[in-house]
């Protein structure tokens, strides 16, 4: 036995958590596995990765760390730990298994495994995420053959115990001076071989189908959210538990409104005689036409709130509110006369000794210091 500080051979402090354990050994055995090493330095990397094996056995174990934590190495020989068993705790054995895949590409035991999960992008207009609807998709996947139940074997017969694991999904193999086990090359870790195949399926289990489902979408599901179905993705491997579905969600762009979280915006073209003198004009929602009172001497980008017109949030929450924008235009296009007109407003303008342009002086005043500041 190494009489070494377990801590120090695996670099770990003796506060080390189990994950940080598991890395720091992983770490040390990827870079001094024997046969990993050249002829020459195989020899010193035997000795280290046996003394890295020993320190994470007595520490991945609680029983073995706590008796080493308190007397040492001599709690280990008095307690009756003995080195390099694989008794005691599970993370020893699930450490070791994780990194001899890492190391020689092994695999797990004998096992059926999950359908794998998959995911459909379902694209939704604005008032279809908001208000919540029902649509129907249809998903191209793998099913379960009917013909032989997902066995894989022509109906009358069943699959056999691999004569080359003997229904165990591993192999044993010898890597230099250490036996490792495998994925079973002959049954791919299933543990049985089909002799007479479904002629459906072709051994497969599975058939590529194309299914219609039902989605469900609750009210107020915004860009990003995912709807999850479960058991309605790809079927497992011979009678394993299906993946599940996962439906994510795309708002398309709206010709008005503009959405962030539970508000919508929406930008309100108005004339510059209504900005100046007010009014009142219908604006959209999605509960239908509002009233929008404007009062004089309204400038343009000027935003006004419109309580609860906006999105119910659907994981909870108050309902959001549409916030409009009055974008003032400029007139185009005028005739002689209207021109003449806007000459004798703004002749008017300029005569009077008020102060009809709020924001005028305070940015020639800005441009005139900025010119200053440049010359000297």
């Amino acid at each position: 036995m190494s009489k070494r500080d377990y801590y120090e051979i695996l670099g770990v402090s003796r506060s080390v958590t189990e994950v940080e354990l598991k890395k720091a050994f992983r770490r040390l055995a990827m870079k001094y596995h024997p046969d990993r090493a050249d002829d020459d330095k195989r020899e010193e990397h035997e000795a280290r990765f046996k003394e890295a094996k020993e320190a994470f056995e007595v520490l991945s174990d609680p029983q073995k760390r706590a008796a080493y934590d308190q007397y040492g190495h001599e709690g280990l020989e008095n307690g009756g730990f003995g080195a390099g068993g694989f008794g005691g705790g599970g993370g020893f054995g699930d450490a070791f298994s994780d990194i001899f895949n890492d190391i020689f590409g092994g695999g797990g035991g004998s096992r059926v495994r999950r359908g794998a999960d998959l995911q459909y992008t379902l694209d939704l207009t604005l008032e279809q995420a908001v208000a919540g609807t029902t649509v129907k998709i249809k998903i191209p996947t793998h099913v379960t053959c009917t013909a032989c139940d997902g066995s894989g074997a022509r109906k009358g017969s069943s699959p056999e115990v691999c004569p080359t694991c003997g229904g165990h999904g591993q192999v044993r193999m010898q890597q230099g001076f250490f036996s490792v086990q495998q994925t079973c090359p002959s049954c791919r870790g299933s543990g049985q071989v089909i002799k007479d195949p479904c002629e459906v399926c072709h051994g497969e289990g599975q058939v590529r189908e194309t299914k219609s489902l039902s989605v469900e979408v609750p009210a107020g599901v915004d860009n990003g959210d995912r709807i999850r179905l479960t058991g309605e993705g790809e079927p497992g491997d011979r009678g394993a538990p299906p993946g599940d579905l996962y439906v994510q969600i795309r708002v398309k762009p709206h010709p008005i409104f503009k959405r962030d979280g539970a508000n919508l915006y929406c930008d309100v073209p108005i004339s510059f005689v209504t900005a100046a003198l007010g009014g009142e004009l219908e604006v959209p929602s999605l509960d239908g036409r509002l009233t929008l009172k404007v009062p004089p001497g309204t400038q343009t980008h000027k935003q006004f709130r419109m309580r609860g017109k906006g999105v119910k949030p659907v994981r909870g929450g108050p309902q959001g509110d549409l916030i409009c924008r009055v974008i003032v235009e400029t007139p185009v296009k005028l005739n002689a006369e209207q021109k003449e007109l806007l000459e004798q407003f703004g002749e008017t303008l300029e005569k009077s000794s008020k102060k009809h342009s709020p924001n005028q002086k305070s940015w020639f005043d800005g441009v005139k210091k900025f010119f200053e500041d440049m010359k000297s």
